[in-house]
């Protein structure tokens, strides 16, 4: 595992967004891990969450595009601290896009996107914090589409549950994948979650215990994506 990414897992562990107990989703699940990238609220936390972005995307989309599109609410801040990063760490200057909820009538920036105006040829990069339906990027792809004439290079998300999406089979980020034709990609993926964990210390404790990794792995028989 790159180094990155093992710094990048103990790093949710210390700011408290990836958590491990008995937790219900959304969906309904019983859940023995939960993630809520709402918990990074220092700039602190925020710039390192931006180099982490930065290094994710470099390692597997390389440098070759121009935008950072964040979907609402959330990638609106990820949209903004990947480009510093990628700045930062390499060098490169990329624009950052992203949406809003209700459009704006009024002003020089009226419309329904935030930052950089998107132009015919713009390669673009989603980011996410997590994909766990898809239904985001089936909101954002149409704006992003209608917006110019730009090419999606990939969608880049903090965390792969590795989750069944809505076909039963997949997970969420393979299906996003297969429908819109681009490449997709997470910081990391649970299963490396779990390999890093089990049985270290974060913080003086240990995070994943053989307990709560036997309910993660009976989890991901009743959830885990097929293929």
């Amino acid at each position: 595992m790159e180094a990155y990414k093992q710094e990048f897992i103990e790093f949710m562990v210390e700011s408290d967004v990836l958590k491990f107990g008995d937790f219900t989703l959304k969906s309904g699940r019983k859940s023995p891990f939960f993630m809520n990238a709402g918990a990074y609220v220092t700039g602190d936390q925020l710039h390192r969450l931006g180099l982490y972005y930065a290094q994710a995307i470099n390692d597997r989309f390389g440098l070759d595009f121009d935008v950072i599109f964040g979907p609402a609410y959330k990638g609106i801040p990820l949209s903004v601290i990947t480009a510093m990063g990628i700045s930062e760490l390499y060098g490169k200057q990329v624009r950052y896009c992203s949406n809003r909820k209700e459009a704006k009538d009024h002003g020089a920036d009226a419309g329904n996107l935030l930052g950089t105006e998107l132009r015919d040829g713009d390669r673009v990069i989603i980011v996410e914090d997590v994909t766990t339906s898809g239904k985001s990027i089936e909101e954002t792809h149409p704006i992003l589409m209608a917006a110019a004439d730009v090419e999606v290079k990939g969608l880049m998300v903090s965390l792969n549950r590795m989750e069944v999406g809505k076909g039963g089979e997949k997970c969420a980020l393979d299906e996003v994948a297969d429908l819109y034709g681009f490449p997709t990609a997470a910081i990391v993926d649970m299963a490396e979650v779990s390999e890093c964990l089990h049985n270290r210390e974060v913080l003086g404790r240990v995070v994943i215990d053989d307990d709560i990794k036997a309910a993660i792995d009976a989890y991901y028989e009743l959830y885990g994506a097929k293929k």
